[in-house]
């Protein structure tokens, strides 16, 4: 029985403690915490991004008929765009693709931002790209390249973020629209 409990306790998800990710961040890196955390991910701002992406697609006249959700954690614009009605939804993630699978039902496919500046991504069309919670961490040597590649296969672009970065640059080849907030979290749409 001893021998069972053990081995019941090597099984089991290795959770974050309950510290704000920030914090995780500056103790793991980044790259480090979703790798050792990210198939047990869920956004604590969950409820507000839910709210931004309904109010979104209604304000913004939004055309959901192919989307990307990048950097899909595990599926909270996914799961807002179902309940909206919308299913043709592909989800990219490097490390929450665990997390997206559980929640979603669906398989995430697990290309990098590094592999999108290459131009993974190069010969596909999304009617839009929902970006939660990520392009703000990406390094700022990065960025022009992996929004650039973005350009390149969608016409529409919603950036939420949990604070004003990043702001994207119309030679990047996206131009800021418009902005909403909710629970001191925003979206920006660039087109």
């Amino acid at each position: 029985m001893k021998a069972k409990a053990i081995a019941n306790r090597k099984h089991k998800p290795i959770v974050p403690p309950p510290t704000p990710i920030r914090q995780q961040y500056e103790q793991h890196s980044v790259r480090g915490f979703y790798e050792q955390f990210g198939a047990e991910y869920r956004n604590p701002h969950e409820s507000a991004i839910v709210a931004l992406v309904t109010s979104a697609v209604e304000r913004w006249q939004l055309n959901c008929d192919r989307v990307l959700d990048l950097a899909c954690g595990s599926g909270e614009v996914t799961l807002a765009l179902r309940g909206s009605g919308y299913a043709n939804i592909t989800g990219i993630d490097p490390y929450t693709y665990a997390a997206y699978q559980h929640r979603t039902g669906l398989e995430a496919e697990t290309y990098s931002f590094e592999d999108i500046a290459a131009g993974m991504l190069s010969d596909r069309y999304y009617s839009l790209i929902v970006c939660s919670f990520a392009l703000h961490l990406i390094p700022s040597s990065w960025l022009p390249l992996v929004v650039y590649q973005l350009r390149q296969i969608a016409h529409s672009l919603v950036v939420i973020t949990p604070n004003k970065s990043p702001q994207l640059k119309p030679e990047w080849g996206w131009t800021f629209l418009d902005e909403i907030e909710s629970d001191r979290v925003r979206a920006r749409l660039y087109q």
